[in-house]
Parts: structure tokens; C-alpha cells; sequence
């Protein structure tokens, strides 16, 4: 299969973080505003992670995770707000000496002028957030994950068969675009087409989505040109997202190979580290895919749910051939004619 592996660095700077929610098409709200240091908005974030700087505020710099968005909750804005009646500015004018992304300041909190001032001056970002310190933790590494997951670029075919995310692959025109959109005319629903951008999230979880956001939910169709399936078929036939569970490969039939006729062998597909089901579908006229394409997809929930359909037709030939033998060495052939 061929694919393209994003390993170049990750673009994502602190406006980027700011319209996460739209840019991102992500399923999480920040209710980030800017309220200083706006000519620092495109510093990007490399690290995906925050750090509270309560030990870097009381002049303690050794080991500070400069590199990550700081967070400013209940705790560092009244120490921050202890600092300007006494006076002591220095360390909030060293902490500014350090390429910070940006300050973040939670429970719609707002820093002291000094603060901002020494921001402006190093052209550094001060957001403001309404959600408490514990929420918006737990949003921003959402998104932060989902940004800085490993990720690949594949050709082939994203649909949703069953509320099971499959993944077309194979060959250029052998019938990709065809199939799924057969699949979206029987109530499924498209994904992505031509491009997938696929995304490795917690460790084993698979997110495809459309690599090309101009492209949208078209498709192409050899002989027809280009479509708008949402125009066609109205929203209910595609989604932005989901998960790979299963890749079903689409090949020209080849009389001189040996395909699986039982189902036995369980074959998969690595991607960034994680194996998924695979089938292998030969194509020639008269074999109806898409309906093949929909069972696979029944059998693969009925998988999941701990059943195992050419298992148990295994089982129950040994289990008749067993009991034939065993006839066998009790009965002689008259008897058991």
C-alpha cells in the first residue's frame, strides 16, 4: 500500500490553538480570547503539554518547561497579584526572557498590568479562558494530542458500513469511488475520498478524515466526472471523521491465486503501529461488492462481540468427523449401512 508518513514538524502555532474548535474541526471548545501580546500569535507550539508556573514565579528557573503553553490558575494569579503590591517584578521579567508559546489565564482571570506590559514587550500571547483550571486541562490535551498524533497520507477510500469505519485500498481503477458510493445509495455514509489523512490517537485508535479540506465530500467517478455527495444524498450520507476498525483491500481477480474460501486466517494491516483487520476482495463482473462489502462488515461486529462465524463452522466439521470415526471402531459397515 502505498502512503506518505508525516514526519516533518508539526506547524501549529497559538492562533491556530485559538480557532482549534473550526480550524482543527475539533469537537472541543477552548473559549480562548487574546487580551495581550497579539503580535506573538504566530509562535508555535512544538511540545504538547502545559506547565504551571508556580516555581518559576517565586524565582525558581531550574527545569522550567519553558517550551509549554503556561497555565495561570486561581493559585498563580493571586501570587502574581502578591508580586505587584511588593514590588517584585524581576522574576516575571526573567520568566518573559524564555520563548514561551503563550500564557493562558483560567476562570476568565486577568493578569496585572506589569504583566501584560512585560508580555507586549516580548511579544508573547496572553489568552484568557472562561472554563476552570481542571476543564481546560483536560480540552487542551485533547486537542493537543489529537494535533501532534503520528499521522500518514494513504490513497483510497474512507466509509462508515454499520457504524463501522472501513478503509478501501487498492489499485487506481479498480473500483473504490464505485463501491462506496453503491455503499452511500444503500444508507452508509462517506468519509473521505482519494486522500485519507489518518491520525495514530491514544496509542491504538485510527482517525481518518479527508486530507484535502477544499475537496470536501466529493468523489470522483470515471465517466461522470466529479460529485457533491452531500448535495446528492444531503447530509446524512457523510461524516468528518472516524475510526478505522477494519481495510478491505480491492483487487483485479486472478484465476492463478489462492483466496480464502473459509475465513480462518486472519490477516491485518499495520498502520503507524497498529493492526487492523484486512480482507482481500477480488473484483470481476458480476461479483456485487458492495454487498460483500456490507457483510464483512455484520461479520466483523460479530466478531467484536466474541462470535466467530467460519470458527464455529470448523469446530462443528471436526466435531461430525469425530463422531463419524468414532462409529467407526464400534460398527462394522454392514451395521452401519
Amino acid at each position: 500500500m502505498d502512503y506518505d508518513k508525516n514526519m516533518s514538524e508539526k506547524q501549529f502555532t497559538v492562533l491556530g490553538l485559538i480557532n482549534a474548535e473550526n480550524e482543527l474541526k475539533e469537537p472541543v471548545s477552548l473559549h480562548l480570547r487574546c487580551i495581550g501580546g497579539r503580535k506573538g500569535l504566530g509562535r508555535k507550539i512544538k511540545v504538547p503539554d502545559l506547565n504551571r508556573p508556580g516555581l518559576a514565579l517565586s524565582g525558581f528557573y531550574d527545569s522550567f518547561a519553558y517550551d509549554r503553553v503556561q497555565l495561570f490558575g486561581k493559585g498563580e494569579a493571586a501570587y502574581l497579584r502578591k508580586l505587584e503590591l511588593e514590588g517584585k517584578t524581576e522574576t516575571i521579567k526573567h520568566m518573559f526572557t524564555y520563548p514561551i508559546p503563550c500564557c493562558i489565564f483560567s476562570h476568565r482571570l486577568l493578569p496585572d498590568r506589569n504583566f501584560l506590559e512585560e508580555a507586549e514587550l516580548n511579544q508573547c500571547p496572553i489568552l484568557q479562558t472562561d472554563l476552570s483550571s481542571t476543564e481546560f486541562h483536560a480540552k487542551l490535551m485533547q486537542v493537543l494530542t489529537n494535533v501532534f498524533a503520528p499521522s500518514l497520507t494513504l490513497h483510497g477510500v474512507l466509509v462508515e458500513v454499520y457504524g463501522l469505519g472501513i478503509l478501501l485500498i487498492g489499485d487506481s481503477g479498480v473500483g473504490k469511488s464505485e463501491t462506496a458510493l453503491e455503499l452511500v445509495k444503500h444508507g452508509h455514509r462517506l468519509v473521505a475520498d482519494d486522500t485519507i489523512a489518518i491520525r495514530c490517537v491514544n496509542g491504538n485508535n485510527l482517525i481518518g478524515a479527508g486530507s484535502r479540506t477544499m475537496i470536501g465530500h466529493h468523489m470522483e467517478i470515471r465517466g461522470l466526472g466529479i460529485i457533491n455527495i452531500t448535495r446528492l444524498f444531503g447530509v446524512r450520507a457523510i461524516r468528518d471523521r472516524k475510526e478505522i476498525q477494519l481495510v478491505v483491500e480491492l483487487e483485479e481477480w486472478n484465476s492463478s491465486k489462492e483466496y480464502d474460501r473459509l475465513g480462518t486466517q486472519e490477516k491485518y494491516e499495520e498502520l503507524l503501529g497498529v493492526r487492523v483487520p484486512k480482507l482481500e476482495i477480488p473484483v470481476k463482473p458480476g461479483r456485487n461488492i458492495p454487498v460483500i462489502i456490507e457483510s464483512a462488515a455484520m461479520n466483523e461486529r460479530l466478531k467484536k462481540m466474541g462470535y466467530h462465524s467460519a470458527r464455529e463452522f470448523n469446530q462443528n466439521i471436526l466435531r461430525w468427523t469425530e463422531s463419524d470415526a468414532s462409529k467407526a471402531v464400534y460398527f462394522d459397515t454392514e451395521d452401519i449401512i
